[in-house]
């Protein structure tokens, strides 16, 4: 069994076991267990913000993957590009119904991407949502500064783009309009930033969401990720290029 092949097979029961973590959640989250009897996140809270920044970073990587599949005639990009595509609009589904369960907005117009990753000190409790009685948060860390744009434990947001590893427009246009190993080549470039970009945003939520089971797929997309992130590095090796910058 070859590296590549061992790695994809790692990154396919990780994936698996997202999967799974994700069905459980549903479950634990739709029986009101998971919240520590505290009753439901805060609009501002980690757990929100995570399910709503991630539901939109998955959304790309979707698309991203339907692309490439019209794109190029590679059986091993195309299978990869499908499990993404599968999987994450599997976990966007279920980050989306979370917020349902919660009864809380999908879009919240004065949440900045990724706010949510600079109240650590504050995860899980609305500082200014209903029946609080704040002031609001507004999408901002706790010393009043706009988080977006900044750098995650490497993963950063690049001017054009919304999050951390997310594909500019132009970016996504040059990936419509590449055919074969070329298409190839820069999806697997756009997918590495993209999953360095969901890992750091993951491991945020494992380290401050408070709802069990949100922790719990987080910690699976992390996984998951980690394990398509090699396979990807040896594919773009096996076509003789390699991660950007």
């Amino acid at each position: 069994m070859t590296r590549t092949t061992r790695t994809y097979w790692a990154a396919g029961t990780a994936v698996l076991l997202a999967l799974l973590f994700a069905a459980a959640a549903t479950v634990t989250a739709a029986s009101g267990s998971d919240s520590g009897g505290s009753g439901a996140p805060g609009l501002y809270s980690p757990d929100a913000g995570f399910a709503r920044d991630m539901a939109v970073h998955h959304q790309q990587a979707v698309e991203m993957s339907f692309i490439v599949r019209d794109r190029t005639k590679d059986e091993p990009v195309r299978g990869l590009a499908y499990d993404i595509a599968n999987t994450q609009a599997n976990q966007r589904g279920m980050l989306l119904g979370w917020l349902d369960l919660w009864g809380l907005p999908k879009v919240v117009a004065d949440e900045p991407p990724m706010s949510w990753m600079g109240s650590a000190e504050h995860a899980g409790h609305d500082m200014g949502g209903p029946g609080m009685g704040g002031p609001g948060m507004s999408g901002h860390d706790m010393s009043g500064h706009d988080m977006s744009g900044h750098d995650m434990s490497g993963a950063t947001t690049k001017p054009g783009a919304l999050m951390p590893g997310m594909a500019t427009k132009e970016e996504l246009a040059q990936l419509g309009a590449a055919e074969g190993r070329d298409a190839e080549v820069l999806y697997l470039q756009l997918m590495t930033d993209h999953h360095k970009g969901g890992v750091a945003m993951a491991q945020g939520c494992a380290a401050q969401c408070e709802t069990p089971a949100e922790r719990a797929l987080a910690r699976g997309m992390v996984a998951a990720q980690q394990s398509e992130l090699a396979l990807m590095a040896d594919m773009l090796k096996q076509r003789g290029a390699a991660p950007r910058g």
